[in-house]
């Protein structure tokens, strides 16, 4: 599986909502969200995915109503210094 990262604006969110969001990320079935970031001061949230390809993480994306600043598929990760294959 592929790895994508992604921004979203948050809007007028609380805690509350955003635990809610964070929920809908967790039980999805056709990508699997990692790590959910969110800054409610900026109203921001980063997500790391898993999902098969870039296609079918928009397409989940658009379908479930979350609308993505951007999307960054990560080919690289540091590890002890030295950048590894993901």
């Amino acid at each position: 599986m592929a790895r994508y990262l992604t921004m979203h604006t948050l809007a007028c969110l609380t805690r509350q909502g955003a635990e809610q969001l964070v929920a809908r990320l967790r039980a999805a079935q056709e990508v699997t969200a990692r790590r959910v970031l969110v800054n409610m001061v900026e109203g921001k949230m980063v997500v790391e995915f898993e999902a098969a390809d870039r296609e079918r993480l928009e397409k989940w994306l658009a379908a479930t109503g979350f609308h993505a600043d951007w999307i960054l598929r990560v080919e690289y990760e540091a590890d002890s210094g030295k950048l590894v294959s993901v």
